[in-house]
């Protein structure tokens, strides 16, 4: 009787042994999946982000006295006469220019701040988040997304369904971020920015893009 009680107890020690060891490989998967400990971290970015230049100024409009008009028809009958002459260059603006933008709707965590995009002089993209403040979390991405930004419950799961273009992993969750867009990027395609947390496909916060140009 003694001997089946101890071989009783020691098959309930063994058993319970390896549901703890089981137990403490599945919290560690799941700390090294989820990092729950990131919800508790501020990452800053002090980003330089661009600033939209003034628009190009128009050519005055007034009227010129009659021998300076006379003289302008002169010189406008010439230029018909020689199709060969100078084109007017069209003015090119003297720096970035904001193309969209728009401000930050919450979604699973408080997020705020402003996302636009500006175009550079020489021509590429870039996407700027300015005063920037969410929380931090496991693989979170900046997405260009066709979607509509939809406030409440519905919208932290809205991007899923549309395309998107998978700009960058985010900087930080505070301060000020600037991503170079990829070349050729078709603006008319997409029509928020989300920031998109892949391992628990959610969002955290979205922006609609407004056309400013």
């Amino acid at each position: 009787m003694l001997t089946k009680l101890l071989t009783l107890v020691r098959a309930h020690r063994r058993a319970t042994a390896a549901v703890a060891a089981a137990c403490l490989v599945a919290a560690g998967v799941a700390l090294a999946v989820f990092k729950p400990w990131l919800l508790l971290v501020d990452t800053t970015v002090n980003d330089t982000l661009p600033v939209a230049a003034a628009p190009a100024p128009k050519a005055p409009s007034s009227s010129a006295p009659a021998s300076e008009a006379s003289e302008a028809a002169s010189d406008d009958a010439t230029a018909a006469a020689d199709p060969q002459g100078p084109a007017t260059p069209e003015a090119q603006p003297a720096g970035p220019v904001l193309v969209s933008t728009g401000t930050f709707t919450s979604h699973e965590h408080t997020t705020t701040g402003t996302a636009s995009i500006y175009r550079l002089p020489d021509g590429r993209l870039q996407l700027a988040l300015a005063d920037l403040a969410t929380s931090n979390g496991p693989d979170v991405r900046v997405w260009l997304s066709a979607g509509p930004v939809v406030e409440g419950f519905a919208g932290w799961f809205t991007a899923k369904d549309h395309a998107h273009l998978d700009v960058a992993p985010i900087k930080g969750n505070l301060g000020n971020q600037l991503y170079d867009l990829p070349e050729g990027t078709d603006l008319s395609q997409w029509q928020s920015v989300v920031l998109w947390c892949e391992d628990f496909s959610v969002s955290f916060g979205a922006a609609p893009l407004a056309p400013q140009a």
